[in-house]
């Protein structure tokens, strides 16, 4: 008997694997549930494009929490007479933190979910975007406060998340959870790459003047 792994929402064929590679269900407790809640962070089990309304649960996520944080630094460095440096360095420490964090935590709730649901890769765990989505972000909001650069951001997440160019693909084959994270990671880390080169250019061609 196989399994078939699924995706989020990517162009990728179906691929079958052997069913003793993942472990039977048993009868759900309440971590069980958790482990759901966190895999699909409430867009899971939309049939249409689960992946992309998880990048944008991680757009939320990411905005939210940055522009929450910008306030009150930058409130403090005004008050106390602070270069912008005081405002950015803890910034950035803090939303590293959070991704960090939602990485951990995405390989432990993607590990339980593929088990729960007998599914390489089960569609419903979009937790792998809503991380890969924030480390790309880390390119705009940081450099130029711009509706563009999260578009862009955006964008170029999706893309690298459905094109999974190397060595994402190979990600892919890390065991359980860790790799179905690992090659949305990989897919943030390059529009990261990428948007930052978008945002230097502007910079240099824009803002000379």
């Amino acid at each position: 008997m196989t399994k078939i792994k699924e995706s989020s929402d990517e162009l990728n064929p179906a691929v079958t694997v052997a069913a003793q590679e993942i472990a039977p269900a048993k009868r759900r407790t309440a971590t069980d549930y958790l482990a759901l809640a966190f895999a699909t962070c409430g867009v899971g089990y939309f049939p249409i494009a689960p992946g992309t309304l998880g990048s944008l649960a991680g757009v939320g996520l990411y905005v939210t929490i940055w522009s929450g944080l910008d306030q009150l630094l930058t409130s403090r460095a005004f008050a106390n007479r602070l270069t912008t440096v005081y405002v950015f360095t803890p910034l950035m420490a803090f939303m590293l933190l959070v991704i960090f964090l939602v990485a951990m935590i995405g390989i432990w709730a993607a590990s339980r979910t593929e088990k729960l649901q007998q599914k390489k890769d089960p569609s419903i765990v979009v937790i792998d975007e809503v991380a890969g989505q924030m480390i790309a972000l880390l390119s705009g909001p940081f450099w130029v406060q711009t509706w563009w650069s999260i578009l862009t951001a955006f964008i170029l997440f999706r893309l690298f998340d459905i094109w999974k160019p190397y060595p994402i693909r190979r990600l892919e084959g890390l065991e359980s959870g860790l790799g179905i994270m690992a090659d949305d990671l990989g897919a943030g880390v390059y529009a990261l790459i990428v948007n930052s080169l978008l945002i230097s250019a502007y910079l240099l061609l824009f803002s000379s003047g």
